[in-house]
């Protein structure tokens, strides 16, 4: 028999990591005749298996007021507290509503109970699970004593007690081994180890004539070398390894392209990066308003394409990150079959590097013999082919959605009792 499975997050809207990875684990669980449904304050997914509640959203006004009065600030007023606990309670009776509803019996709780991005949900989820013994997996994909922002706090108390809760009902799954270390030291808390994945079972999709006229709507020309950054403008990002990069091999043919915009954090980064790359003589192309979740046209008439599509036109990808919780655009470029240049950033040290992933190296700055290595890639065509086809079947054994299965399967059987997955 299938088991009602709810995903219970603040949005499962977008691109974020938390909404593809929750997405893809629905994915496996359904290919078993599970059934998902989903509790957010922000959805784009089928109404008709879904709880809106705003509040249960991090960019609600009162949840927004809630987080500037808790962080930044080593105390808190009477009335912070009594609005964190009213709000609690009222999501705590939602949760309670969405159990009934859709007479659920598991849930997964998807980055809720490690980042405190909305306190109330956070203590609701807490307290409803505490209350009911609900059967549940807590899916970890970063904890607040990673984010310098969560660092000063008034809210101490409650994220010992919620971010996340030491519950017997709840399995905690975390998705690399610093993570996993920390929640145990931390909280003695154990957890099962689950990586990101992609679907390496199913090729990818061949490019198509459309994919094929992404270079020439972006301003390129066929012979021109397309080294993609597939991440946000954001400084974690080092992006500005990737034009030193394009500079020191000294071609005219290659381009920098970056697939995102700058995201919520401003610009002054994206504006440093363009006067870096014209003192350098790089030419920097920022396709963010070209590159959407789906195929389709700008306001202005322009193809958009999707990022699989920027993928398949690319020759190199970049991704010199200082820091990562996993690292997705690293898989999907083995996914998509291109050679990548990798900042050995500390997920990548402990969880990826060590299983052979063969990728051009740098270790926080950019040298000869790095820059020397993706030469050789652009001249040798038969290197770069045994590179990224081992690398693809490197994905395949550690990264696919047949390991999430196996694990899934796990965490699913320790609660049902049987093997149904």
């Amino acid at each position: 028999m299938g088991v009602k499975i709810g995903f219970v997050g603040t949005r499962f809207a977008g691109t974020d990591g938390v909404s593809l990875e929750s997405a893809k684990w629905a994915q496996v669980l359904w290919d078993h005749r599970h059934v998902s449904h989903w509790y957010s304050g922000l959805s784009d997914r089928d109404p008709a298996t879904s709880m809106v509640v705003p509040h249960a959203y991090f960019g609600h006004p009162d949840i927004a007021w809630i987080n500037r009065h808790a962080f930044g600030t080593r105390t808190r007023t009477p009335d912070v507290t009594q609005r964190i606990y009213a709000l609690a309670d009222y999501l705590k009776g939602t949760l309670y509503e969405f159990t009934r509803r859709f007479d659920l019996d598991l849930l997964i709780v998807q980055n809720a109970l490690c980042i405190p991005m909305n306190l109330p949900l956070g203590v609701a989820i807490t307290h409803f699970i505490a209350e009911t013994g609900f059967p549940t997996i807590a899916h970890h994909h970063d904890f607040y004593w990673e984010r310098d922002r969560f660092s000063v706090s008034s809210v101490t108390d409650l994220l010992w007690m919620s971010f996340p809760p030491a519950l017997p009902q709840i399995q905690n799954v975390t998705i690399n081994s610093f993570a996993q270390e920390d929640l145990a030291h931390r909280r003695g808390v154990s957890s099962i180890l689950v990586p990101n994945v992609l679907d390496f079972e199913t090729d990818p999709e061949p490019p198509d004539d459309y994919a094929k006229n992404f270079r020439r709507d972006i301003g390129l020309s066929e012979d021109d070398i397309l080294f993609l950054q597939p991440t946000r403008v954001v400084p974690r990002k080092g992006i500005e390894h990737a034009i030193s990069l394009v500079a020191a091999l000294k071609n005219h043919r290659c381009k920098l392209v970056i697939s995102h915009a700058s995201g919520d954090e401003g610009d002054e980064y994206l504006v440093a990066l363009k006067e870096l790359a014209e003192s350098q003589g790089v030419e920097l192309i920022m396709c963010d308003t070209q590159v959407g979740e789906k195929r389709g046209l700008t306001t202005e008439g322009e193809r958009v394409y999707t990022l699989a599509d920027a993928y398949s036109q690319a020759d190199f990808i970049t991704y010199p990150s200082i820091y990562e919780g996993f690292g997705n655009a690293l898989l999907e470029a083995f996914y998509y079959r291109k050679p990548v240049l990798v900042n050995r950033y500390s997920i990548f040290v402990a969880d990826i590097e060590p299983k052979g992933a063969k990728v051009i190296a740098m270790d926080g700055y950019l040298t000869k013999d790095v820059v020397a290595k993706v030469q050789r890639i652009i001249d040798d065509p038969a290197y770069r082919e045994e590179m990224v086809n081992f690398n693809y079947e490197l994905g395949k054994s550690f990264f696919s959605y047949s390991v999430l299965r196996r694990k899934l399967r796990a965490l699913v059987t320790n609660f049902t009792g049987q093997d149904n997955l």
